[in-house]
């Protein structure tokens, strides 16, 4: 598990451990693999103790809130436990007769499968669906390549399937009520507008600030100028203001993203050529040459200087 430096994140160093219910050890049923004895033998081990079990006989977490998985990290990943084993246990929790579901580790689950691996090491908790949503969501928090929409989704059903509110759901995953509150307005966002923050093309600054217009073809069109010039967090929160306060022209300027070396030395050379202040406006090879002139006189220099016959 990734470890984060974030001062936002601290909040989360109570981890998982928090979540998990302290209860008097139980007893669980430890179904062995077929190659161990050909008929069924039953050991028990008290909860919060690792067991071996089948991978099989684990089903997917119906909470997990990543939808995609680097296809190439888990290959990586696969090859570490082909060499060394699961190192950190899975967690799940028992359905009876046998079966388990997944609490957290999928990739840890899924990369097991690659290694050609029996079995796993697991911890059986007892907890409820709403104990496993949130473990989900908590380890998810740790992670620092967690989607952005993955997770403002995961807030959505938090809040729509188990009616938990914003301070609820900031005090159970420790984070503050303000972000959770921003992610969950990701989920507002017009469709493909959360298709270009799950690619990665806008981040959660990006589109936490582009959710402040309402229109959704005004939204589209600011995000997708945003991606086509590159803009840093900051001058997007300057572009946003100026298309909700129109008379914020002037800041609007300042967003257009420092000229390349090669294109501001030949503004200056055309500008010394005319004795005119001179604007390119250039944006991956397309744009336009602005030549600003206040008299006739010097809209007669231009002409002059292009060669143009009058």
């Amino acid at each position: 598990m990734a470890i984060v430096n974030d001062p936002k994140r601290r909040a989360l160093g109570k981890g998982l451990e928090s979540l998990l219910p302290r209860r008097e050890p139980a007893a669980v049923p430890r179904i062995q693999a077929a190659e161990e004895t050909a008929a069924p033998v039953v050991a028990v081990a008290p909860v919060g103790k690792p067991l071996e079990i089948e991978l099989d006989k684990i089903s997917r977490n119906p909470f997990q809130t990543r939808t995609t998985f680097d296809p190439e990290k888990l290959k990586e990943l696969a090859a570490s436990i082909a060499a060394s084993g699961v190192v950190q246990p899975i967690v799940v929790r028992a359905l009876g007769e046998g079966k388990y579901q997944l609490i957290t580790g999928e990739r840890r689950w899924l990369a097991s499968f690659e290694a050609s691996k029996l079995t796993i090491p697991a911890i059986v908790s007892e907890v409820s669906d709403e104990q496993a949503m949130e473990m989900t969501i908590v380890e998810n928090l740790q992670r620092a390549d967690l989607n952005p929409m993955e997770q403002a989704r995961a807030y959505k059903r938090l809040s729509e399937e188990f009616k938990m509110n914003q301070n609820d759901m900031a005090t159970r995953t420790g984070m503050p009520r303000t972000t959770v509150t921003n992610y969950i307005r990701l989920t507002k966002l017009p469709l493909p507008v959360q298709q270009r923050i799950e690619s990665g093309e806008l981040s959660f600054g990006h589109a936490k600030i582009l959710s402040a217009i309402e229109d959704p073809d005004r939204l589209m069109s600011a995000a997708l100028r945003v991606i086509g010039l590159s803009m840093s967090v900051r001058q997007t929160e300057t572009y946003v203001h100026g298309i909700l306060n129109p008379e914020s022209k002037e800041k609007q300027q300042k967003l257009i993203p420092e000229l390349d070396p090669n294109v501001k030395e030949i503004q200056n050379q055309i500008q010394q050529a005319v004795g005119l202040k001179v604007k390119i406006e250039d944006n991956e090879g397309r744009g336009r040459v602005i030549i600003e002139y206040k008299k006739l006189h010097d809209f007669d220099a231009i002409l002059d200087a292009l060669g143009v016959k009058r």
